[in-house]
């Protein structure tokens, strides 16, 4: 089975306290994104696999990283332009297939994964992954599981891996796993722009670094009520204080989008990625 993992875009995020687990409570918008997307494929034991030839005609020796778990029940291929900088067998595709295979007889697997989305840019692409592995197992090989059975795996991966289970706007709260859907008519009729900036990548430790929690006066619930043309002073990224401090090219990027016209922009979570949001 082949599939697009989208990434997400953060509309608003208020950091809103330090919970005794370590973990910071939280509440945003996850908007899915597809314009930028990465290709999972996975085939059960010796199963033909239909993109891997393409894959390995298109990339490096450099840009190829293969690796086995021990027990040989998964095996994954990472193809990435510039070269995959971290254990293929830490990748969260790897540690769904494992946690669900912990409760789960599933087959032997081989996982072939083209990384064109963003790492460390705030965009969730390496979230994506894991959850749509967790959507493809289930088709594959427990019959279709519906979203709330897969949810307990998705969570335990990450904090915003619960929201690529879905395929629609979500308001989200606790760690990022408590999800809600939520409609948002000041979005009809505005096109997004998400704009990657090359060579800046935030770590999530450095975002949440200078982070000092709080709770709004006005809500995220109450904000996105309003107009749209109301955000730019109403809707916030608590992330940007800190990241903006650090990395002053990404400030100046978001007035760039101002200047070309935005109705609202943003950073996107906790990484470098920005969008924006135009009239047509």
């Amino acid at each position: 089975m082949i599939l697009h993992p989208p990434v997400k875009v953060n509309l608003g995020l208020n950091v809103l306290r330090r919970r005794p687990d370590g973990y910071h409570d939280l509440e945003t918008v996850f908007l899915p994104y597809d314009r930028i997307h990465d290709t999972l494929e996975i085939v059960a034991g010796d199963d033909y696999s239909r993109c891997s030839a393409r894959l390995f005609a298109e990339y490096s020796p450099a840009e190829t990283v293969q690796a086995m778990t021990p027990d040989g029940k998964v095996m994954i291929t990472v193809f990435r332009r510039g070269g995959v900088d971290w254990d293929p067998l830490k990748d969260l595709t790897v540690k769904a297939c494992l946690a669900l295979g912990k409760d789960y007889d599933l087959p032997p697997l081989k996982i072939f994964l083209e990384k064109t989305s963003p790492v460390g840019a705030g965009l969730g692409g390496g979230s994506a992954d894991a959850s749509y592995a967790l959507r493809m197992l289930s088709e594959m090989f427990l019959g279709g599981q519906d979203s709330g059975t897969l949810l307990p795996y998705a969570a335990s991966l990450g904090s915003d891996c619960a929201f690529f289970l879905y395929d629609t706007p979500m308001f989200a709260s606790g760690r990022g796993e408590i999800l809600s859907p939520v409609s948002i008519p000041a979005l009809e009729g505005l096109r997004m722009e998400v704009v990657v900036p090359q060579g800046v990548s935030v770590s999530t430790a450095e975002a949440y670094g200078g982070i000092v929690p709080s709770v709004p006066e006005m809500r995220l619930e109450a904000v996105l009520k309003e107009p749209v043309e109301s955000w730019k002073e109403l809707l916030v990224n608590d992330f940007e204080k800190t990241v903006f401090a650090s990395h002053p090219i990404l400030a100046s990027i978001k007035e760039s989008l101002y200047a070309k016209g935005a109705v609202y922009a943003s950073m996107s979570g906790s990484g470098s990625a920005l969008f924006a949001l135009f009239k047509d």
